[in-house]
């Protein structure tokens, strides 16, 4: 929300600069994003007076007018056609830069000296009002500063509102949370209302039908209006603060907006068919044409203001083109009203449609301040627009709001800031805040809040108010109060323990959002069956693209390295740890833990002392296997059957542990890679936690060194393609038995020499005995069994040269 200080200043005095107010602000958690001053620049720009004005003689859309600027008069070529001999107007002298970086100069425009220039209003980055130049009072002295005479110069402060602080999505919001922090009482904005002798009741009439929709619904009117637009004081403080002005009387429904932040609609009475107002919910099926021009469709939970044979605003949201207020309206029904947050947040999220009232409406405006706005907006509209009042005002409110009593403990209060601040402070503090505060002996007081603060329901909300208003900074270091536990959880453990493993090996976490689009699984390629398929929707997305939560972390961390790719990082190692959702029936999803990995781009960079290249399915292999014997998991396998969406089905594993599934590695199918824009190859490994964790080993057992010397032998044998070096490895270890030390493969070699169906695997193995030395006959013997069998099973033969 952007505020003007120079406002806030008119109801609490504040004697410290800028750039202090908004650390005082933000310190108190109302934090000022940034600081955008006005006016400045402008110095000399200053006040001058046409003297006279007369044609260009060789230009017909420009004329020449002679300037009054205080101590001379200059020569100045203007093409605007609003200006009147004896108008006073702004003049910019040679030498000012002005906001959009212009240097004016004494120049000549088709053979005439200009000297300087007279400027609109949008020009001077006031308002962005161009239609001409910018008319100022008569009462103004030429030659005067511009900025110094009208106050130009203004500091605006643009606030962060969290969604528990509406109160202050205002200025007089903002000038009560000053007053606070400063110790410094504020003024309300004055109210002055010269009434009419004709009731507003005979005029006007207002049905509540939906009392729980609409609690509060008060309304004015005022006759003989003339509609035009604002005075530059309220167009300047709308601008500023983000808002286009209309005309005065919607105008000064935004200004009232903005100052009290109570939402208000004006209504042109004469279109109010039966001169009455009915608030109601909408019909199934019924449409309506805002403001917009939009027409929508609405439901039966959708609150309407109707009058008496139609809609005419879609209530808390938006007004309709059948009751705007036009040239020729002159008198005008205003609004103001407390609508039901919850029935608003769910009409403006359906429609799709948010507004300045609608976001102060769905999180719980004033109630108690309903009718001071609407008070406050009719004596505006009097003053800028004339006028007659109609005499009081229409307040349907039959369950008026009453504060709740909240108690609230001293010594609590200490306990939870780990402070020491006394009864007196306390009650100083939240009396500061507009809290009545009732002390009840020396350790307790009962406290009600003010219906603009809405967000205080619970002592802890009140302990936070203390804790803002001494200043967090201001509050001690100290320990808390921590009771012996029964330490981390095995599932806490492995996460922390996996993740350190990751990050160990170069990756890098990262966490993406729970909610993907539906097309994540088209791209994958799942089936409408398939567990992927198997998501929840969102009633409320945020976009289309987060409409549903996912079932699995791979569509996240692609999204990821898409991201990464299009800003030139291609060699990434990152990975996810989180939770999946999946839909079963019509309980609530299923959340699952699962681990996601990605390799990409190169596994070694370009360096003087090694060959670069890139990562390959090894290398996602090299990584699942390094977390499954750290973890100490017995034997786990890596099978290549059944591939999985997205996945390439030639290189591609699941990994098994005991039997059962526990994760997958492989690499990303081109059509996935496609689908998420990304070039090269990738590679992924996705672990089941929920599945792998009982594989786990946590005890740690000591192996004595060998005390026998070990014989190693190597195979070189020729097999199909097609074979896995896994079977061979497992061969060895079957026949070996407990003669196995280790296997491994240590070259693949296809090319020259082989038949092209063919390749040749080369493992190493260690024999050991761990109770006497092996002789070569025992070896041999076992060596040779080990040989013949993978010969017998695999169809191999022994590479030349082997015995």
């Amino acid at each position: 929300m952007k505020v003007s200080l120079n406002w806030i200043k008119q109801f609490v005095h504040i004697d410290q600069p800028p750039s202090r107010v908004a650390e005082i602000l933000t310190m108190a958690g109302l934090e000022v994003e940034g600081i955008e001053y006005k006016g400045r620049g402008l110095s000399d720009v200053i006040v001058s007076q046409i003297l006279d004005i007369v044609p260009h003689p060789r230009a017909d859309r420009l004329s020449i007018c002679q300037v009054s600027a205080g101590s001379k008069e200059v020569s100045v070529v203007c093409g605007a056609t609003n200006i009147e001999k004896g108008h006073v107007v702004p003049l910019a002298l040679p030498g000012t830069r002005l906001p959009d970086g212009t240097l004016i100069k004494e120049t000549r425009i088709r053979g005439e000296l200009s000297y300087g220039m007279l400027l609109a209003e949008d020009e001077m980055g006031l308002t962005d009002d161009h239609s001409g130049i910018m008319i100022l009072s008569d009462d103004l002295i030429p030659g005067q500063s511009l900025v110094d005479t009208m106050d130009l110069e203004d500091s605006v402060l643009d606030v962060a509102i969290t969604p528990n602080r509406i109160d202050c999505a205002s200025v007089i919001g903002i000038a009560r949370e000053i007053g606070a922090l400063t110790n410094t009482p504020i003024t309300m904005p004055e109210i002055h209302l010269e009434q009419g002798h004709t009731p507003i009741e005979n005029l006007a009439s207002v049905a509540v039908l939906d009392a729980h929709g609409c609690p509060r619904y008060t309304a004015g009117l005022v006759d003989q209006v003339k509609i035009g637009p604002s005075p530059f004081w309220m167009r300047y403080r709308l601008h500023v603060s983000g808002i286009r002005a209309i005309n005065n009387v919607v105008d000064v429904t935004n200004y009232v907006l903005l100052e009290l932040g109570q939402p208000l609609h004006a209504f042109d009475y004469q279109r109010l068919a039966g001169r009455k107002i009915v608030v109601q919910k909408a019909r199934i099926g019924q449409t309506f044409t805002t403001l917009d021009g939009q027409s929508r469709d609405l439901d039966d939970q959708t609150l309407m203001i109707c009058d008496g044979e139609r809609a005419v605003a879609l209530a808390g949201i938006m007004g309709g083109l059948n009751s705007e207020i036009t040239q020729s309206s002159d008198t005008v029904l205003i609004e103001s009203a407390y609508f039901d947050p919850i029935t608003i947040r769910r009409s403006s999220k359906r429609l799709g449609l948010s507004t300045e009232a609608s976001y102060r409406f769905e999180r719980g405006i004033d109630i108690g301040g309903v009718d001071r706005a609407l008070k406050r907006s009719l004596m505006l509209i009097a003053e800028l627009a004339g006028g007659n009042i109609a005499k009081g005002i229409i307040d349907c409110y039959p369950e008026p709001w009453s504060a709740p009593s909240i108690t609230v403990r001293v010594q609590r209060t200490n306990e939870i800031l780990g402070a020491k601040i006394s009864i007196e402070e306390i009650v100083q503090y939240l009396s500061s805040l507009g809290m009545a505060v009732r002390e009840d002996g020396s350790n307790r007081m009962e406290v009600k809040p003010p219906s603009f603060r809405v967000d205080l329901t619970r002592e802890i909300d009140l302990i936070e108010e203390v804790a803002r208003l001494v200043g967090y900074d201001a509050i001690p270091v100290t320990l808390p109060a921590i009771r012996p536990g029964q330490g981390d959880t095995d599932a806490i453990t492995l996460r922390d323990r996996i993740k350190t493993l990751l990050v160990g090996m170069g990756y890098v976490e990262l966490i993406t959002y729970s909610f993907v689009s539906p097309k994540s699984t088209e791209i994958l390629g799942a089936d409408d069956r398939s567990v992927p398929r198997s998501f929840v929707k969102l009633l409320n997305p945020l976009s289309v693209d987060q409409s549903i939560m996912r079932t699995s972390l791979i569509p996240g961390i692609l999204s990821s390295a898409r991201l990464n790719a299009l800003r030139g990082q291609n060699d990434l190692r990152i990975f996810e740890w989180g939770k999946t959702y999946l839909q079963e029936g019509e309980e609530l999803p299923h959340e699952k833990e699962f681990l996601a990995a990605f390799l990409s781009g190169m596994a070694s960079s370009h360096q003087w002392h090694q060959v670069p290249r890139e990562v390959d399915f090894f290398d996602i292999k090299g990584t699942a296997e390094h977390i499954l014997e750290e973890l100490g998991v017995k034997e786990p396998a890596f099978v290549r059957d059944k591939p999985k969406e997205g996945f390439d089905p030639h290189e591609y594993a699941r990994i098994i542990c005991s039997g059962s599934e526990v994760g997958i590695i492989g690499r990303v199918s081109k059509e996935v890679m496609a689908g998420y824009e990304l070039e090269g190859k990738a590679y992924l490994l996705e672990l089941d936690i929920e599945a792998f964790s009982p594989h786990v080993s946590w005890v740690r057992r000591f192996r004595p060194l060998a005390k026998y010397p070990s014989v190693r032998r190597d195979i070189s044998i020729i097999v199909h393609r097609s074979t896995e070096a896994a079977i061979l490895i497992g061969i060895v270890r079957e026949m070996g038995k407990d003669l196995i030390e280790s296997a491994t493969i240590f070259d693949v070699y296809q090319g020259k020499g082989i038949d092209s169906k063919e390749k040749a695997i080369a493992i190493r193995i260690h024999y050991r005995s761990k109770d006497r030395t092996l002789t070569d006959d025992e070896v041999n013997k076992v060596h040779e069994e080990v040989v013949s069998e993978i010969r017998r099973r695999t169809g191999g033969r022994l590479r030349e040269g082997q015995p």
